[in-house]
């Protein structure tokens, strides 16, 4: 992904809300389900990772990505971007990077 495509993601990500909250459990098969879910009809998702789990921010953002087959856009904070084009959405309504 190009710094380019980058920067226009993480402007769509900007008006996002976090859709998922990782807890203290951390990134479990079913949160990793629920991303890889919300990937496929969203494409670009935001979470949240709450104050009471103390893993490292990046750590989670790679595990995530890695599991869903997915690219991290960003890490603000505890907020967590994610990119992954969707393969059953038609094309008209896909996100199209420049």
């Amino acid at each position: 992904m190009t710094s380019k495509q980058r920067s226009y993601l993480m402007k769509l990500a900007s008006s996002l809300d976090p859709i998922l909250h990782i807890g203290k459990g951390s990134v479990t098969p079913e949160v990793t389900a629920s991303v890889s879910e919300a990937l496929e009809k969203r494409e670009l998702v935001k979470l949240n990772v709450l104050k009471n789990n103390f893993d490292e921010i990046g750590e989670i953002a790679q595990t995530i990505a890695e599991r869903t087959n997915s690219q991290v856009v960003q890490v603000i904070g505890r907020k967590i971007v994610l990119y992954r084009p969707s393969k059953t959405k038609p094309v008209g309504s896909r996100i199209v990077l420049p």
